[in-house]
């Protein structure tokens, strides 16, 4: 941190003025204000910050004002935009930016800082997964001096010292980068008079080697004397503006990945070989699915990655357990072999494996826990990790205890304190080993993702975690922080391409009010916990922090649910509107004809059990069967007692459809408030309304649903989403598929946010199949992802639309082969990997569809999800192990090829460690400080290097 009171001491008498320089397009009724760490700047408060006057030049609007500040003067300072009462509306990413005046600057002289805007996309270069990984080594520069001790040695009275700095994060050894433009300085003399400057310049790099590269594009430095020339000018000329970096990289769940080495399940250690196959592949990132651990049922259940026991505790279904000791007993290691062997099959048995794991490392632990607990290395893992490794493993402990993770059910212990606790956990108790025994199983999963993330590190590879949306509501996180959670909700999606019928995930929704007294000190403990792991993350369903698609807990499906935040359909705006019924708009609408048309012969039996009939020909449901879970619990009692005529799922979907059959939910926390049913024109409620109640509440839907939440929806996220991208240096990802309010894009986009594109999942309106040669440069491109069926499956599964996309995409009328043959495969890849997204990221199976020997599995078998099954069971594993796949030179050849022929940058097989030392701070030496230029008179140094 820099001493900004030091720099910043007054010489009695001397005044400079600081004049702010900024281009930037603001709306009606904004502005432009510079607030900074100094009394004369806000001290950080905006409200008093120096608002900047508008003036149009060409067809840029520039931002200025003037400062008077004392010789010497520095500071830290942003740039914010803002209301007629200084209510921000928008921020500047990035890291505060930094002034110090140069000595020697006389009384009354202007100093002008040229400025521009800094957009989230313009810190990317400094997250870890570029400055630690990508970049790593390929910048030796030092800093020349600090900004603050430039100097003007010119005599000339007229002229002006430039200072240029451009941002460059990746720098060849033996590279530098110069400044080249119209006046002799800067590499052509040409005399100009008075004190109007006016040239064009451009940045370019240029190595010992000869090899040249120039910036894209030409920039431009005009001055302004109408308020007194500046003596001095600060340019900041952000990036430099080179061809944008891409990259490509492989996406396989942890799970999935299979070895020689591994016990039924890819491994931590695994990843270390995926590592090496990426390198030789020309691969530059590996991304997973969430590892934490996600034992809450202790059964096949708890496969679902999404659904997290502890947001800290890592699974241990990745321990490779051959690597606890190098003492394990013989009879051990014969019990793994003899594992290996029965656990080896097509897919993840997940209880076999779970148990087999945690029997043999509790036989190991037995015989080295002491050893281990009293190491340095264990004491220091659990300081680090001991305010949630304790109440994870006392959870664990009460888990099995009372055989439940429903933590309501465990007596005095279903609330929380930090006193019961610490008995829980004391050393003294006859349990202590069982405690002690979830420490050790974490320490090893630490030590191994560890291994393998320093070894992605050091080889160039992004190790790319996954943040879930939500936790299960039987997890640690609700026990210890139940204040943080809606636990009478559910988390879900509306209906969407996934799913016609809204996806209900049962995760509880938060508490974004409580989450706010502590600046969402959970969250940011998540971030910096995955950030010992990974460079880069992917945020599940980033639309959740815009909007969350709230349901009762007491729903099974996703449809009947409703936004949090939004804003409601009063009871006043809908009677204004002629809208008065609202127990025949809010209750399930249910005639005798429904009951007819949907169950046949069966509807007297459905009605006698199920529906009361209230009026003539007009049922209503009975009060122990009026919501969903209590449906299914009655047809499952009726099942049971073999009383059903047809089967219980067709019977529970046309129960549910009835159920369903409303026009507006009611707001259970406010009865005046309203909520118009998602896709409201499908329900026959509607349809029997008379035209005035249609027109209207149709009107009023696609408000709610489309327009009157867009400023809640992007002041929203604005909240919460930078204190996550702040709380770690990852690059961070969003996936935005599904239905997404307008406010999104612009919003990721300020923030820095790289978007999700699958071609089969558009985002733009009229279009069957997303144009990857449209994408834009912030964004992941992909054919396929975990959610969806894979390259291959989705060319088989669909005859009619394989010939539609043979058409618009392939561009042949011609009939396609019914197949996804090698051939396809690389035109669909090349597709991608030539689009000018950041990142072209596959699934492991979609590069198997490569090779026609890859290609003998059923493509149905590769799907890793189904998004309209809750109870999908999460077990595919490769066909293939990484070892065969890294023995096969004509599969990464090909890889290696499409990535390299697209301009995407490739690793360097064999190179890893190579110029920067290990404890140099990259984020200094990749922004040199120049040279002040002189542009009329003699300069200190010919050369400006930035």
């Amino acid at each position: 941190m820099w001493n900004f009171r030091r720099l910043a001491g007054n010489k009695q008498g001397k005044t400079v003025y600081v004049r702010f320089r900024l281009p930037y397009y603001t709306h009606w009724g904004q502005s432009l204000l510079v607030c900074g760490s100094e009394p004369v700047l806000g001290s950080w408060d905006v409200k008093k910050g120096q608002l900047l006057r508008p003036v149009h030049r060409g067809d840029e609007l520039i931002w200025s004002g003037d400062v008077a500040v004392p010789g010497g003067f520095g500071c830290e300072y942003s740039y914010y935009v803002v209301d007629d009462d200084k209510k921000v509306l928008r921020w500047e990413a990035g890291k505060k930016r930094k002034l110090s005046l140069p000595e020697g600057i006389e009384h009354g002289e202007v100093v002008e800082v040229h400025d521009l805007w800094q957009t989230g996309s313009d810190a990317l270069p400094f997250t870890s997964a570029f400055k630690n990984v990508i970049f790593r080594g390929t910048c030796t520069l030092d800093i020349e001096r600090p900004q603050g001790i430039i100097q003007n040695t010119s005599n000339a009275e007229d002229s002006i010292i430039v200072h240029f700095k451009v941002c460059c994060p990746n720098i060849d050894k033996d590279t530098f980068v110069y400044l080249i433009g119209h006046p002799l300085k800067l590499g052509k003399w040409k005399v100009q008079d008075g004190l109007k400057l006016d040239y064009a310049g451009e940045y370019c790099k240029y190595g010992k080697n000869g090899k040249l590269s120039v910036e894209t594009g030409f920039r431009e430095l005009s001055m302004d004397s109408s308020n007194g020339p500046p003596k001095y000018i600060f340019v900041s000329d952000g990036m430099l503006k080179e061809p944008p970096w891409r990259g490509a990289g492989v996406a396989i769940p942890m799970f999935s990945v299979r070895t020689d080495s591994d016990l039924g399940v890819g491994e931590f250690l695994d990843l270390k070989l995926l590592v090496d196959w990426s390198v030789q592949s020309g691969l530059n990132l590996i991304q997973l699915l969430p590892i934490n651990d996600t034992s809450v049922h202790k059964m096949w259940w708890d496969s679902y990655p999404y659904s997290s026991l502890s947001v800290f505790a890592l699974h241990p279904l990745y321990l490779r357990v051959q690597a606890l000791s190098s003492n394990i007993p013989e009879e051990v290691e014969q019990e793994i072999m003899k594992a290996k062997d029965q656990l080896d099959g097509k897919d993840v048995d997940y209880e076999a494996t779970m148990a087999m794991k945690l029997s043999i490392a509790q036989k190991i632990f037995s015989l080295e826990k002491d050893l281990i607990l009293n190491s340095s290395s264990f004491q220091k893992f659990f300081s680090e990790n001991e305010d949630w490794l304790k109440p994870y493993a006392a959870f664990c402990f009460l888990r099995d205890f009372f055989e439940t993770s429903d933590h309501s059910q465990w007596g005095r212990f279903s609330l929380y304190s930090k006193d019961k606790l610490d008995k829980l956990v004391a050393k003294d108790t006859i349990h202590y080993d069982i405690i002690c025994f979830h420490y050790y199983i974490q320490y090893h999963l630490h030590l191994q993702l560890f291994e393998a993330a320093e070894y992605a590190r050091k080889n160039r590879v992004v190790l790319k975690g996954d943040l879930p949306i939500g936790v299960d509501r039987n997890s640690v996180d609700t026990w210890v922080y139940p204040n943080l959670f809606r636990m009478n909700t559910s988390t879900g999606a509306p209906p969407d391409y996934f799913d016609k019928n809204g996806q209900n995930w049962g995760f509880p929704t938060y508490n974004w009010e409580e989450m706010s007294k502590d600046n969402y000190a959970w969250w940011r403990a998540r971030l910096s916990q995955m950030a010992k792991y990974f460079t880069a993350y992917r945020i599940d369903h980033i639309l959740g922090f815009f909007r969350i698609w709230e349901l009762p807990e007491h729903a099974v499906t996703g449809l009947v649910g409703k936004f949090r935040p939004s804003i409601p359909l009063s009871q006043e705006e809908l009677e204004r509107e002629g809208i008065w019924d609202f127990d025949r708009l809010c209750h399930p609408y249910i005639r005798q004809e429904f009951l007819q048309d949907k169950f046949g012969i069966s509807w007297t039996f459905i009605a006698s059990n199920f529906l009361n009939e209230y009026q003539k020909q007009r049922y209503e449901f009975k009060e122990e069967c009026n919501t969903e879970k209590k449906i299914v619990s009655k047809l499952r009692s009726c099942a049971e007692r073999s009383l059903l005529l047809e089967s219980e799922d067709k019977i529970r979907r046309g129960l549910f459809d009835l159920l369903q059959n409303i026009v507006l939910i009611r707001d259970p926390e406010d009865a005046r408030n309203f909520y118009p049913r998602f896709n409201i024109e499908d329900s026959s409620s509607f349809k029997d309304l008379d035209d005035h109640k249609k027109n209207v509440l149709k009107r009023l839907y696609y408000d709610y649903y489309f327009h009157r939440q867009e400023d809640l929806w992007r002041l929203n996220a604005l909240k919460t989403l930078p204190v996550l991208l702040n709380s770690s240096d990852m690059l961070a990802c969003g996936e935005d598929l599904g239905l997404v309010p307008s406010c999104v894009h612009p919003v990721m986009q300020e923030l820095g946010l790289i978007g999700l594109r699958i071609q089969r999942m558009p985002n733009e309106p009229g279009l069957e199949f997303g144009i990857p040669s449209q994408y834009s440069y912030m964004t992941v491109c992909a054919p396929s992802c975990h959610d969806c069926s894979t390259m291959r499956a989705w060319w088989e599964e669909d005859e009619e639309r394989r010939r539609r996309f043979f058409k618009a995409v392939v561009g042949s009328n011609e009939l396609p082969p019914s197949q996804c043959t090698p051939e396809i495969a690389e035109f669909i890849l090349q597709e991608h990997v030539e689009a000018p997204s950041m990142w072209a990221i596959f699934p492991l199976q979609d590069f198997l569809a490569l090779k026609k020997e890859y290609t003998t599995r059923p493509a149905k078998e590769e799907t890793i999800n189904d998004p309209t099954n809750p109870k999908h069971y999460w077990r595919y594993r490769v066909h293939v192990t990484l070892e065969s796949l890294l023995s096969d030179k004509e599969i990464k050849t090909t890889i290696r090829e499409l990535v390299h022929c697209s301009g995407r940058s490739c690793p360097s097989v064999g190179e890893t460690e190579t110029g920067i030392q290990e404890n140099q701070p990259t984020d200094v030496i990749h922004e040199k400080i120049p040279s002040a230029v002189q542009l009329n008179g003699a300069s200190e140094k010919e050369t400006v290097a930035v």
